[in-house]
């Protein structure tokens, strides 16, 4: 069994078609920010989310947020680092950091319930569970 990451840094390049018409990176791209996150923290475990739902578990969000700070511009290096928080027995929180060098940008917080193909809750895979004893 594979520990979960705790903590994952993705570099991410604010491209033109993600902008507003002032060139500041378009609120709703922060929420595709944070998948990419949470899809990459598994990436750097070996770990593909086709491979999850090839399995039959779907991660779907049951609750997402986000307090914008300050924006980000068009062909900004940003570093969205992603936080895994928790997780239950049919649960995963995350909390999310969107940074221009050191500046804050943006926070968020995510969760994600384990479902089969029918919709139904499930547990979580083992893989992505984290030892209680390391959980915020």
């Amino acid at each position: 069994m594979s520990i979960p990451l705790r903590v994952h840094e993705s570099a991410i390049r604010v491209r033109y078609a993600e902008t507003d018409r002032m060139g500041f990176l378009h609120h709703s791209q922060y929420f595709v920010y944070f998948e990419l996150g949470r899809t990459e923290m598994l990436r750097a475990q070996g770990i593909a989310y086709k491979e999850i739902e090839d399995a039959g578990h779907f991660l779907v969000v049951v609750k997402l947020d986000c307090k914008y700070k300050l924006p980000a511009r068009y062909d900004d290096l940003l570093t969205l680092r992603t936080t895994l928080v928790r997780t239950t027995p049919v649960r995963i929180e995350h909390r999310y950091e969107l940074l221009r060098q050191e500046q804050l940008l943006a926070e968020g917080a995510s969760t994600l319930a384990c479902v089969d193909r029918e919709g139904r809750l499930q547990p979580i895979p083992e893989t992505l569970r984290m030892d209680e004893n390391e959980q915020d």
